[in-house]
């Protein structure tokens, strides 16, 4: 059971990443909703959205310039929380 739940939580967390990394990549090409990328850009920033919001919130406060450092911080902080979680369930359960 402990083994099914840490790969659950892996699997969750490198499809997280590859959306917001892809939701990054297709920033770059969409530039307007006439572009044939829009929805899919769309559709992965409804889904990364509640994860990259906090940080952007956090981030408002400081003059980061032209970047959007908030995605970064979620990609560290999805990475840490898999982490814990995973060294929690193998400690707990295993």
């Amino acid at each position: 059971m402990g083994l099914v739940l840490i790969r659950a939580i892996h699997w969750f967390a490198e499809i997280l990443i590859m959306m917001l990394f892809i939701q990054c990549i297709l920033s770059w090409f969409v530039q307007s909703p006439a572009s044939p990328l829009f929805n899919a850009y769309r559709i992965l920033t409804q889904l990364t959205d509640p994860f990259v919001a906090p940080f952007r919130k956090l981030l408002s406060n400081f003059n980061t310039g032209m970047f959007d450092f908030s995605v970064l911080l979620a990609f560290f902080a999805i990475e840490f929380a898999e982490q814990i979680l995973t060294l929690l369930i193998s400690n707990l359960l295993l």
